[in-house]
Parts: structure tokens; sequence; C-alpha cells
């Protein structure tokens, strides 16, 4: 048994705990220091924490792994002009081997005072290389003249079923291709990373999530991702959990193996079927009821209420359920009516009601919020999407812009909620998306004093349970952990300072000094008081 006291430990529970005993990697006891300290116990360890503060170790709702694994390789695309990205892609053009791509991620079109680039404004810095650069959404791409070809995309080439080829006047395609089915004519051409490399990235990337204090995650990738964590898994090389979440692609696969929701291990288990009812805000393919401000578009809708239902049943029969990304109002409308067909379907097979849930719900008309709770569908959203996308949104949506991102709203309603980052859409940092939930406000404290829509800020216990044991209670784990409660897994982190004594505006600078699964370091921190980690350290 190792004690830990002298801390100041979360547990809602057990609000005075400033000690706790964790055996065989869970805790057991929490409790003052004079409890745990002059106890009968057999204590094998006692570690000071020195008046730090203890979290339960934190857990993002909604990544992509592989490709957060892989933008770590890219050019970073994130910039405030297209002449900068342009520089950033004619240096890695410079260095890279003839024939190969370059590749690069994160760059948003709204930020650019000409918006998207063109394949011609690539060509003049890709020196010949095919190039292919994912938007920050990942809903668009922007390729090259080189890329293009290799694609087969020409004038001619149709717009393929779920995406668009964007074209000039004159019919040319321009180089940016819109939602996954144009961008998939692309991709399919890239040579694909071997399985070994892939393996080699995840393991690569935990390092980094740990440092974060993730101690897990919900996984929206594809199946590729599937066998690099069950090869991760195999080599005991995955001290993580992750809730592994399958792409429609990969549905008949899965349905053979027999895997249903919720099967597996803690550290590797089946989540939900994605499905995309629409795009995004940013390329406006997200589906509206009304037309995006100053024209006449609605966005598109990839699947129709039918179409969502007959999926739904089918995976429903193999006992998987539903994770549907919606961001506008249309598509979060037409997925509640046909989730409230499918609790019907449920219902009348006798089948369990299982734990669906919508991604993204950026924009939501109040007659809709409340149908979240009253169907059981959990919110899967992003905090710190909010401050990120505000000017946009205010500029699409004006006075709509009110029911965009409304999680107090949606707190209010009773509905259930998991926290996420979107990465890499977003930094994968926790701590960014705790910032934004709880103060609206982008790092620099913008918009001043109050936040985004200050109606809509969630509380610091709010932001912290929607990234701990929301998501474990959502897989049908919050009895193995997401919180510091005994009986549960001992995963936790350590901080310098309790986040609930500081200003809001500091949350995203937090660091952890120390970040344990199951009782077992995995992190820490060089700022960490040295005798500590000489008892922490294996």
């Amino acid at each position: 048994m190792k004690l830990f006291f002298n801390g100041q430990i979360y547990a809602p529970h057990r609000s005075d705990a400033t000690a706790m005993i964790i055996d065989h990697g869970c805790f057991v006891l929490m409790g003052s220091d004079d409890e745990l300290l002059n106890g009968p116990w057999p204590i094998e360890q006692q570690i000071d924490l020195k008046g730090k503060t203890v979290w339960p170790g934190l857990i993002d709702a909604h990544v992509h792994l592989m490709h957060l694994a892989e933008s770590m390789a890219m050019v970073d695309c994130e910039t405030k002009t297209i002449k900068t990205c342009l520089n950033r892609i004619q240096q890695a053009a410079r260095h890279t081997m003839p024939g190969a791509w370059v590749r690069g991620h994160g760059w948003n079109q709204n930020e650019w005072e000409a918006g998207y680039g063109s394949a011609q404004e690539l060509d003049r810095v890709t020196a010949g290389h095919p190039a292919y650069l994912t938007a920050k959404s990942l809903h668009a791409a922007w390729a090259n003249s080189e890329a293009l070809a290799l694609a087969g995309i020409d004038p001619q080439t149709p717009d393929p079923p779920g995406g668009i080829i964007q074209r000039d006047h004159a019919g040319h395609p321009t180089g940016i291709l819109l939602e996954a089915g144009a961008m998939r004519l692309v991709e399919s051409v890239i040579p694909a990373p071997t399985h070994a490399e892939q393996v080699s990235q995840i393991k690569a990337l935990l390092p980094e999530l740990w440092r974060l204090g993730l101690t897990g995650v919900h996984d929206f990738d594809g199946i590729n991702c599937w066998q690099a964590l069950q090869a991760c898994a195999q080599d005991e090389a995955l001290p993580f959990r992750v809730c592994k979440n399958i792409p429609f692609d990969s549905l008949e696969a899965f349905i053979a193996a027999g895997l249903r929701t919720h099967y597996g291990s803690d550290h590797l288990h089946i989540g939900h079927v994605k499905l995309f009812a629409d795009g995004a805000l940013g390329p406006q393919t997200a589906a509206m009821k009304a037309p995006y401000q100053g024209s006449s578009n609605l966005g598109t809708l990839l699947l129709t209420e039918d179409q969502i239902l007959e999926i739904g049943k089918y995976a429903a029969d193999h006992g998987l359920g539903l994770a549907i990304h919606a961001i506008g109002d249309q598509a979060n409308h037409i997925v509640l009516n046909a989730f409230a067909k499918l609790r019907a379907y449920e219902e009348m097979r006798g089948l369990p009601q299982l734990h669906h849930r919508i991604e993204h719900v950026q924009i939501i008309e109040p007659s809709d919020l409340c149908r979240l709770a009253k169907l059981n569908i959990t919110a899967s959203v992003q905090p710190v999407h909010a401050p990120s996308d505000r000017i946009m949104a205010d500029r699409y949506l004006g006075d709509r812009s009110k029911n965009a991102y409304a999680y107090q709203a949606m707190v209010k309603s009773g509905a259930s909620f998991v926290l996420g980052s979107d990465a890499p859409v977003e930094p994968v940092n926790p701590f960014q998306g705790i910032h934004a939930a709880v103060t609206r406000q982008n790092l620099k404290g913008q918009p001043a004093p109050d936040g985004w829509h200050p109606e809509q800020r969630l509380s610091l216990a709010q932001a912290l349970e929607g990234f701990s044991i929301r998501p474990a209670v959502l897989t049908q784990r919050g009895d193995h952990f997401g919180e510091i409660k005994p009986g549960l897994k001992a995963d936790f982190i350590i901080l310098e300072q309790n986040p609930f004594t500081i200003p809001p505006a500091d949350l995203f600078r937090i660091k952890p000094l120390a970040v344990l699964i199951e009782g077992m370091p995995v992190y820490l921190a060089e700022a960490l008081d040295g005798d500590i980690i000489g008892q922490l350290a294996p």
C-alpha cells in the first residue's frame, strides 16, 4: 500500500480529503492526514504531496489519434496569412525527398484576407512535389496541380458523393476539396504509412498526451488506428485508456468480428459507429435551417433522417450505438428525429437503450436542445471551438450565434454531456479546453471582459466532470475509473496549484507535475520536487 498525504485531493464524495491510500493500482481509502497516517493500514510507502493538488486523470472525449500523430510530422499551416503558410510549405519542399509528398495541416481560409488558396499558388512553392494540406476543420483540403493530376481530378471529374470539388468560373478545379468524399480522391493516392510506422507514431504520441494530463481519449479515426492500438496493447505499450469509435465504412468488419459497443478492456474498448450528418461551419457545409448570412446557402446534409434510422436499426441489432457528427441546426434536428424513431425501435425489439451520442452539437435550436435529455442522447462537445470559431460564427450566423456552442443551456436542459478537443482540429491540451469552457475566451483573453455569450460558460466543476468522470460513464466504465473514489483505478494527476483557487484566465497555463495510471507514473515533470520524484519513480 502507498499512502499519499498533505495534499488537496479533488474527491467530491469526500471534500475534506488530504490523504489517500492506493493498493494494487486502485484507490482504497481517502480522508484526512490524521485518519490515514494513524490508521492500522500496512503502509509500505508514504509520499508527502507538500500541499499539491490531486485531480483525476483527464479524458478527452473526441480526438483523432492517427491524424494527431501524423500531424506532428506535418507542416504547421495554422497561420495568420496565406503568405506565411506558403513560405513554410516552400521550406518543407526544399527538404523533401524527390517524388515525396509535402503534407501540411491547420490552414483556415477565414483567417486569410483573400480566403481560399489555389493549386497554382501551391505549385509555385512546391518544386514539382505533390502537395496536400488539410484544413484546421478536417472538412476541407488544399492540393496542388501535381496532386490533382495524380488523383485524376480535372474539369470533367464530377463531384463525388459526400464531397465538392471547388471550381473557378471556367469550371477548372481550384485545388480546394470540400468534405470527405472529395478529399478521399487525393488521399487515396497518397502512399499510406505502413502498419509498423503507424504503431510507432501512436507510441510516440502517448508521452505527449500524458504530459498534458490525459490518461484516456475517445478516438474517431479509421480502422488503421484500431489496428495500431491493438498492436500497442499486445506489446503492453498502451498504459492509456482508449474508447475506439468505429468508422461507418468499417462497420461490416466489426459486425463480422462480433464486436459490440463497450466490448474490450479498460485500456482499449469499442465505442460507437461514427456517421456524418453534415459538414463544418468554416466551409459553410454545416446543414442549416436558414441560409448563412448574406447568401442562399443552407450547407450540406450528408444523411437523411431515414438513412440514419436504417443504419441505426442495423447497428442496434448488432449491439452498436451511434455517434453522429452534426454541426448545423438542421443536421441536429434531423439526427434527433432519427434518434427518436430509433429509441422506439429499440423498445419495440426489446433491445437495450444504447448510449448514442451527437458529436459537436454546435448550433441547435432551444426546442431541440431539450430533446437530448428526453431521448437520453449524450452531447459530445468541444469547448475550445467556441472562442476559436466565435468571429466566424457571428459573421455566418448573425443573431443565431446565441444558439451556438450553448454548453450551459445543455446542462440546464438536463442533457448528458462529455467534453473533448477534436484534436488535431484544435489543440489537444485539456487545460485549454477547460479554460475555454469556463471563460468563453481565447488565450489572449478575448472577448473581454466576460467572454463570448458568457451565459453559456460552464463552472470549473462542470468542466472537470466533462473531462473525467462523464466520458468514463458514457463508456460504461464509470465504476472502473474517471474519479478519485475508493474501488476505482488510481488514474490521477498532480498539480502545483489548485485550479479552483487561481484566476480562471490562467487555467490554460496549468502543466501537470505528474501523471499516474493505476498508481504507476507515466509522466514526471522535472519541476516536480526531487524527493517526490524519487518516491514515485518505478
